[in-house]
């Protein structure tokens, strides 16, 4: 597989696209071990929100190294991937675990700020890089 070198080192962190806004909500990822977490920062946002019923979708670095490869078209899309993407009639997008069902919903804008993100290579996954 091939990405674009990571900008930074490993990140351990919740992060966003750098061309995510500062304030706004977003797509975020975290690195975890071999595990990649997808999370709406809209959740975090909402004072009432448990952070123990946020819904975030888990996926293998394999998986995730597959979706983005899929994603910027870099490869054809393959059978057994684990996300799925879905453009809402409004505009936004929709990605869906598709193990468990679990889904986030983002705005156009949201969206647009992620795919930024992954052209630049701000979410390869660096140990899917060795």
């Amino acid at each position: 597989m091939s990405f674009p070198p990571p900008r930074q080192s490993v990140r351990r962190d919740w992060f966003k696209s750098r061309s995510s806004s500062s304030t706004g909500s977003c797509v975020e990822v975290k690195f975890d071990g071999d595990r990649v977490l997808i999370r709406d920062s809209k959740n975090r946002l909402n004072s009432a929100s448990s952070p123990d019923l946020e819904p975030v979708i888990t996926v293998t670095a394999a998986q995730w190294a597959v979706f983005l490869d899929e994603f910027t078209l870099r490869v054809a899309p393959q059978a057994g991937r684990a996300l799925s993407v879905e453009t809402t009639p409004g505009g936004g997008t929709v990605l869906r675990a598709i193990e468990d069902g679990t889904t986030l919903t983002y705005t156009a804008a949201e969206w647009q700020s992620f795919l930024d993100g992954v052209r630049a290579g701000e979410f390869a996954y660096p140990a899917v890089l060795t």
